[in-house]
């Protein structure tokens, strides 16, 4: 290992995972042209290696190759290195991931691709060992030495790759026609995967897939209110299934609230303990939604348990929200989780017998060297009835056990913080905190989302009406994507649904229109992933695929689906119908991937409301709409005299009326909440 002390080019940036290998010996370039230029001069292939600040095996590669003086020398001396943040450049990590899919049908972190000067990749990979590596390394630059025809030929191949699975399809003609029977194939496909002993799907790693239960929830909402609650019955419990294992799982930190990316057995046990905020923004949407329809206690506090990990170390003094925890602390995997029995004893002296038996700290639950990651086996009422002891005092040593361990943990070295900002996730996060407002009630909530709001409002939105992608140190960078705008746009579409603000609406449809101006090619009637003026990409992409975060072409479709009926705009509805009839065909081949489009797909096929409130009691009438999971609905309303359309001359000084309309065709006026939510649900 090299002990020179060294620096490159990444000491100058500010992404958390570029500082990481600022002192490296290999002599990294950032993403851009400098690099490109350098290696064109010199005729080099490039290496583009990217990975994000709290990925597990890029830490390992760095440690085994890239801290190698070794290693280093020889990539220094054959090929200019570019190390990417994939948080930062998702447009770079885009691309070669596909290159790396069509190369070997799989992709992951860290991702190593091997480009020419151009940019065109020609090789890659993600984790390599260190003599895989430095073999790879000499073997790929005498191929390019002695026949650079032949790799400009693979260079060619793989583009026609990416391209093909990067292609457009025509504007489609016709419309979205009512046809339940579509989205019941959707479901049973989905369906088939279930696990259905221990929640999610039969297959590991098991990841939250957050939007996958959304879609089923409505799905299950939609048969239970077309009379046929007995189909609707069983994916609601596979749902809850799901929700519950997690909950109780060790994916759940069940320390300090928050969920872990992905569990690594079928279980939900072990996770790679990376916490990331795009999936605890989903989830607090989904376990808020789930209370809904399901009020247990555990959904509650998992939203609370959500809101004081992202509250305790994710949320910054403007009201943005960071990005990550690492995985790694100590130079150990979960370090900071873990926790080995005689250290439990210690702390907890008499009372942990009782704890081990409620979060499985038994010689059958080890973990690795000792160490135990909590986990619970059973409710807490199977639990308090085993044990013979009250839900109270249970939840009072519950509650006292957790505060003693927290308290205890954070004495440990904490896990490195990636304290940067970026936009479409802080638009998750905005939606997560509406929901759960909306849910609960809960003033703090709503305080959370309004300060992220504000801070979104007055520090990422650009002078020309667009967006920062990214933001750190009191600064905006690099040009935002589309899922900045579709994300963003859909967090104040939730917050003007749970304030009624129309500030929030404006901001939402402004961002939109940005949108269609830079991001939508009218004649295939979708969006680009990058901004029109975006040059430094060899092919500019379309996102659909629906993955751990939703598609940005998806989101983007419900959020003019959204917008179109809130403010009456025929244009958003027509692009959003149009985006979903392109996709209609590639649905069924791969649902699990389309879930965000099955939700769009449900609006068109049962009845979907716009919802309107007038009245001096407007707000209070909201808030009690808002507690029912009603995911076929809109709503907009006012205390006053309104602008908006469907508002307009329906309001009156001494009554509060609820409007419940079909594209503008409006129901005789409620007077009361419970006739409208009647109203609202009756879909047969």
């Amino acid at each position: 290992m090299s002990n020179r002390d060294t620096s490159n080019r990444l000491i100058h940036e500010k992404s958390p995972y570029l500082l990481q290998h600022a002192h490296n010996p290999v002599d990294w370039y950032p993403w851009g042209t400098e690099a490109f230029d350098k290696a064109k001069k010199e005729n080099k292939l490039v290496l583009v290696s990217i990975g994000y600040s709290a990925c597990h095996w890029c830490h390992v590669m760095e440690k085994e190759s890239f801290e190698d003086s070794e290693v280093a020398d020889v990539m220094n001396e054959k090929y200019v290195c570019i190390k990417v943040d994939r948080e930062e450049h998702p447009e770079v990590d885009m691309l070669y991931m596909d290159a790396i899919n069509v190369l070997s049908g799989r992709g992951g972190w860290p991702l190593n691709c091997f480009t020419l000067s151009n940019g065109k990749p020609i090789y890659g990979g993600t984790y390599f060992r260190k003599d895989d590596w430095l073999q790879l390394l000499t073997n790929l630059n005498n191929l390019f030495r002695k026949e650079p025809e032949k790799v400009r030929e693979l260079s060619e191949e793989i583009e026609k790759g990416i391209i093909s699975i990067s292609l457009l399809p025509d504007k489609p003609n016709g419309k979205i026609v009512k046809d339940f029977r579509f989205v019941e194939d959707f479901t049973n496909k989905i369906a088939s995967a279930f696990d259905k002993a221990f929640g999610g799907y039969n297959y590991t790693p098991k990841f939250p897939m957050p939007n996958n239960y959304e879609y089923l929830l409505y799905y299950s909402y939609a048969l239970k209110n077309m009379g046929r609650a007995e189909e609707a019955k069983v994916i609601e419990n596979q749902v809850y299934l799901t929700l519950d294992k997690m909950a109780m799982g060790g994916i759940y930190d069940q320390v300090g609230g928050g969920f872990a990316r992905y569990s690594t057995d079928s279980f939900w046990k072990v996770p790679h303990f990376e916490k990331m905020l795009y999936d605890n923004a989903q989830l607090m949407s989904l376990y808020s939604n789930a209370y809904k329809n399901n009020p247990k206690e555990i959904y509650k506090d998992v939203v609370y348990g959500i809101h004081q990990f992202i509250s305790g170390k994710l949320t910054s003094a403007e009201g943005g929200f960071y990005c990550a925890l690492d995985a790694d602390s100590e130079g150990k995997e979960g370090e900071f989780y873990v926790w080995n029995k005689d250290e439990l004893k210690e702390i907890l002296g008499d009372e942990f017998s009782l704890f081990a038996h409620y979060y499985c700290i038994t010689d059958s639950d080890v973990w690795e060297e000792d160490k135990y990651i909590l986990q619970r086996k059973k409710t807490d009422v199977d639990f308090s009835n085993e044990q013979n002891i009250s839900i109270d005092d249970l939840l009072k040593k519950k509650k006292n056990w957790l505060a003693i361990l927290n308290e205890k943990r954070e004495r440990r070295i904490a896990p490195s913080l990636d304290d940067k900002t970026l936009a479409s996730w802080n638009g998750l996060m905005l939606k997560g905190f509406s929901d759960a407002y909306k849910t609960f009630h809960d003033p703090l909530f709503l305080d959370i989302a309004t300060d992220n709001a504000n801070f979104i409002k007055n520090k990422l939105i650009t002078a020309d009406g667009g967006l920062w992608h990214t933001y750190k140190e009191g600064k905006g960078y690099i040009d935002a994507f589309l899922d900045d705008y579709a994300f963003i746009a859909s967090g104040f579409i939730g917050l003007y649904e749970a304030t009624f603000n129309e500030a929030w609406l404006n901001i939402a449809k402004d961002l939109t229109e940005y949108a269609i101006q830079h991001f939508y090619d009218s004649d295939k009637n979708a969006f680009y992933y990058t901004h029109g003026n975006q040059e430094s990409i060899i092919i500019r992409k379309v996102d659909v695929s629906d993955n751990v975060i939703p598609a940005s072409s998806s989101e983007m479709a419900l959020v003019l689906y959204k917008l179109g009926h809130l403010l009456g705009i025929e244009k958003y509805l027509e692009i959003s119908e149009g985006m979903l009839l392109s996709i209609k065909d590639t649905m069924l081949n791969y649902p699990q991937s389309y879930t965000n489009w099955g939700i769009l797909m449900l609006h068109h096929q049962i009845r979907f409301n716009e919802v309107a409130i007038t009245g001096k009691l407007a707000f209070t009438f909201r808030d009690k709409i808002n507690k029912e999971y009603m995911p076929n609905m809109v709503m907009l309303g006012a205390e006053k005299a309104s602008t908006l359309d469907l508002l307009q001359e329906r309001f009156s000084l001494d009554r509060t009326l609820v409007y419940v309309c079909e594209n503008k065709t409006c129901l005789r006026p409620f007077s009361s909440t419970g006739e409208a939510i009647n109203a609202i649900k009756d879909l047969k």
